[in-house]
């Protein structure tokens, strides 16, 4: 085992005995950055995947051992396991390790371990929380209280999704489609929205879910901090339940930071903050929609609870760069007829999706927006199959993906085919399913115009496809 310092032992002083870490499913953006924190404190890490890639690489290249494919031998010498919440139990290193009594724990218990003897930020809820991270951990940053942070995907301004700083804040999404958040003792806690999603961990329950999530409040020390969503119906009915100081924000007059005057030039918004003490601040922001001026207002109002200046606030935030996969642009391409922009977003749920159609919307309303949509999961396109119908029909073209089925059995009627159906019975947008999606650039071709903004949007490989696009249109 490498050396690790007496600082690092001060911090988690009761993992001495730990020396290799082993992840199962290390290339996901959670798992990654958590091993990118601790292999950063001195343990040795080792992890497998199913693919390598570019976090991979990444991990090999800082001195992490890494594994492709899934083998039992691959735990030998391990202290610890971590597994991901998308591993099963017929995963043959986690039989191998269970069988060889090796402690197997979820990743949010080991990211727990990390935050217990920090001061904890954790960041939750069904939209925004990966962007409302990185905004506190750039506002964070930029005051020089140099945080540590684990986040769901790219800090674009960091150039990573993980950091290992010097100081005593920890900043953290916290992940509820497994309910593992409950793992986690932050000091301050956002929860931006909470909608139905991933309903088969909490067995098609919402009251349960929503019961979860205030566990989740209480888990926060009696001196702690609840930020919520005034905008949001279902958190202001759970207010009087939590038995915690609760200060809330958004566009409600009845929000603690309130939003005013919104409005949206292209890719930037500007805004005015009411504080509780009656204070104006005057917002830029450096990414478009009135979802984003949320989630920047979750963050400023945590850094103003916490003592940090307006100066770097509104510093991280008109600097702000946005989220890995949130609004990215890949750029403008002449194409046969015409100039075109192709946007890559994560957003998988159809509130995730309106909200990304309405800011394409305001930034561009003289355009055409062109989707390009992967459904996510048979599970939860067969839940919310009526949101889906609608919003997709909000554009003005549609091409749908085979269903990204993140390791699920196909479910009959939950698929791209019954969507497209649905959809074009509604009338308002005749959608292209492409199934091979080598076709895609040609189909693409036969369909835009110039001036179209073309939206990639999904939670699985459409990324990688419409990146793989523009690299060939740029060529």
């Amino acid at each position: 085992m490498k050396h690790i310092s007496d600082e690092i032992r001060k911090i988690i002083p009761e993992m001495r005995r730990v020396q290799q870490i082993h992840f199962i499913g290390i290339g996901g953006a959670g798992m990654s950055g958590i091993a990118e924190i601790l292999l950063n404190e001195g343990y040795d890490i080792s992890g497998s995947d199913i693919a390598d890639g570019v976090v991979t690489q990444r991990l090999a290249q800082a001195g992490a051992k890494i594994f492709i494919g899934h083998q039992a031998e691959n735990v030998q010498g391990a202290s610890v396991v971590v597994v991901s919440s998308a591993i099963h139990e017929d995963n043959p290193e986690l039989i191998a390790a269970k069988q060889n009594r090796i402690p197997v724990i979820q990743r949010a218990q080991m990211l727990a371990e990390i935050m217990r003897f920090r001061h904890g930020i954790a960041v939750a809820g069904t939209h925004g929380k990966t962007t409302t991270t990185a905004m506190i951990s750039m506002i964070y940053t930029q005051a020089k209280l140099d945080p540590t942070f684990v986040n769901g995907g790219l800090v674009k301004s960091a150039g990573k999704n993980a950091h290992l700083g010097a100081s005593r804040y920890l900043i953290a999404e916290a992940d509820e489609s497994d309910a593992s958040f409950l793992h986690l003792q932050p000091m301050v806690s956002v929860v931006t929205n909470i909608e139905p999603d991933h309903m088969d961990t909490y067995e098609g329950d919402f009251e349960k879910m929503k019961s979860t999530y205030v566990k989740f409040l209480h888990n926060l020390p009696f001196y702690g901090l609840a930020v919520m969503c005034a905008d949001d119906a279902v958190l202001m009915e759970l207010v009087p339940q939590v038995g915690r100081q609760v200060l809330t924000y958004g566009f409600s007059e009845h929000a603690d930071y309130r939003i005013e005057d919104y409005e949206q030039t292209g890719f930037q918004g500007h805004y005015t903050v009411v504080c509780p003490s009656g204070e104006r601040i005057n917002v830029l922001l450096n990414v478009p929609g009135k979802h984003n001026a949320l989630n920047a207002t979750a963050a400023l109002a945590v850094a103003k609870e916490e003592g940090i200046g307006n100066e770097a606030i509104l510093e991280a935030l008109a600097d702000f760069q946005g989220a890995g996969r949130r609004f990215d642009q890949l750029g403008e391409f002449i194409r046969p007829n015409g100039k075109v922009r192709l946007v890559d977003d994560y957003g998988h749920h159809p509130t995730e999706v309106g909200v990304t159609i309405k800011a394409a919307r305001e930034g561009w309303g003289d355009k055409r927006i062109v989707m390009i949509f992967q459904p996510h999961r048979y599970s939860r396109t067969r839940d919310l199959f009526d949101n889906f119908v609608q919003v997709l029909s909000q554009v003005d073209a549609l091409i749908m993906l085979d269903v990204y089925a993140a390791g699920e059995t196909p479910i009959v009627g939950a698929d791209s085919k019954a969507l497209c159906r649905s959809i074009r019975n509604l009338g308002k947008v005749d959608p292209i399913l492409v199934s091979d999606t080598e076709q895609l650039g040609d189909v693409l071709d036969q369909i835009i115009q110039d001036g179209d903004l073309i939206l990639a949007q999904g939670a699985g490989s459409v990324s990688k496809i419409s990146r793989g696009l523009a690299e060939r249109w740029k060529a």
